[in-house]
């Protein structure tokens, strides 16, 4: 049944993209996210989906769309660069020849459709629906991940989320990161929303989903969300007017929850407090060690997986026994072959200082950006208020992401690069808009309008989907 399902929604959704091109870009975003051909038994883990809705979404925006006001950024030329780097990497200067072939097979596709994606974006619309088709495909899993975090209670490497592995979004520190991260985008389309006009159904979604991307880290029991979780406190801190109304509606929540969260959550969440006897966060500091040791003889990095030469020891602390007749013990552990567990190492490991320069700029770019967006757009009667609200809420979750980047290895992620592309292209819609309006006053001001001269055409208003 789940099968017929899924195989129905793709179908119509391709069906509906024949006469709307830009619905083939939605689709391959929607398989980028949820990875349907991973969810069925036998029918679409047989048919390369994902390259048919590319070669769609690509010819459809080459053959039918219009294409005035599709601009090329610097931003996209950074990414660009980034690919190509990636590319020398992989194929002149790798480590592992053949593992690091393998990841470059799925990491390449995410920069090249990061480039492509932008020139889609050139309305209003489209940044909606691009962000719209993000959030419902997150939801998808963290719904499910929410039911049985509530009937279950969840458990590290227990909650099961619809597939039996831990790629893509399906792993437990990742799907924490960006359960949080969207959160901002949600309660931006619950004020701002034209897709869905925020009325009290969507009032009522978007209450449930971000109650649903809040128990995602109590399911998943990772840290890392628990991390996120704090950082959203307090980003949030910038937009509420009351905010020792705020803080404190907070230390009640705190108060109140703490005891209803299952022991394992709170029992994991206690090794924050200390890394020495936590077998997990000792070995992280370990790789990451190793690789500061591995990048000052190789500037340039070692290509993808090139983590799999790694090699150490490291000291991990011991208590054993009660709280009144407790013993600590020193244990010495031998390790190799580590993955990185964070975004910048493994950018770092990988790229060297060339690739981590790169991808730190390319990230920190699109914040500024936001940010001046976001203060330039402030006003609540300014017709683009909108648009700063939404660079406020593109640029938290940005935020969000990169500090569950500094714990998990998504710095390749594709939801990142969705996440940008949306941010380029909204800040070109708004710069042109911007742009449009000041043509419009200068002759305005000199009186050389009639009035029954026709108003400038709004590229935006026509939908081009």
């Amino acid at each position: 049944m789940r099968d017929l399902f899924l195989i129905g929604f793709l179908f119509s959704l391709f069906a509906l993209g024949m006469r709307r091109p830009f619905l083939m870009v939605l689709a391959y975003i929607y398989i980028d996210i949820v990875a349907p051909q991973r969810l069925t038994y036998h029918l679409l883990n047989t048919v390369p989906i994902s390259l048919i809705a590319v070669i769609a979404a690509v010819g459809g925006w080459a053959f039918f769309d219009d294409k005035r006001d599709s601009r090329f950024t610097v931003r996209q030329g950074a990414i660009l660069l980034l690919l190509a780097y990636c590319a020398l990497t992989t194929f002149f200067g790798a480590d592992f020849p053949t593992e690091a072939k393998e990841k470059w097979d799925w990491v390449w596709k995410a920069l090249a459709f990061a480039v492509f994606l932008p020139l889609t974006l050139r309305t209003k619309l489209r940044v909606e629906a691009l962000l719209l088709f993000m959030t419902l495909s997150v939801s998808s899993i963290v719904i499910i991940g929410g039911i049985k975090t509530l009937f279950s209670g969840g458990g590290y490497g227990e909650l099961n989320l619809m597939v039996s592995n831990n790629a893509g979004l399906y792993e437990g520190s990742i799907i924490s990161t960006v359960s949080i991260a969207v959160i901002p985008i949600i309660l931006w389309f619950m004020r701002f929303g034209t897709i869905y006009p925020p009325d009290w159904r969507v009032r009522v979604f978007g209450i449930g989903l971000i109650f649903a991307c809040l128990l995602i880290p109590v399911g998943t029991s990772a840290r890392t969300g628990l991390l996120c979780i704090g950082l959203l406190a307090v980003l949030m801190l910038r937009d509420v007017k009351r905010r020792l109304l705020y803080i404190g509606m907070l230390a009640v929540a705190g108060v109140a929850v703490v005891p209803l969260l299952p022991s394992s959550y709170t029992q994991r969440m206690e090794t924050i407090r200390g890394y020495k006897g936590d077998e997990s966060a000792s070995t992280r500091l370990a790789v990451w060690k190793w690789t500061l040791g591995y990048v000052a003889s190789n500037p340039f990095g070692g290509g993808f997986n090139a983590y799999l030469q790694n090699s150490f020891r490291y000291d991990l602390t011991l208590v054993e026994g009660s709280a009144h007749d407790s013993r600590i013990q020193q244990k010495v552990t031998t390790d190799r072959a580590r993955a990185y567990h964070s975004s910048y190492f493994e950018m770092l490991g990988e790229q060297g200082w060339p690739g981590l320069f790169l991808w730190l700029g390319i990230n920190i770019a699109g914040l500024v950006r936001m940010e001046a967006l976001r203060r330039r757009y402030r006003q609540p009667d300014d017709p683009l208020h909108w648009g700063g609200q939404l660079a406020g809420a593109l640029q938290h979750g940005h935020l969000i992401y990169l500090l569950g980047a500094a714990f998990v290895g998504i710095a390749y992620n594709p939801f990142l690069y969705q996440l940008i592309a949306a941010q380029i292209g909204l800040d070109t819609y708004l710069s042109r808009k911007s742009r449009e309006a000041r043509v419009k006053q200068v002759p305005d001001r000199l009186g050389l309008l009639s009035k029954q001269a026709p108003p400038l055409q709004d590229s935006s208003a026509k939908v081009g989907t």
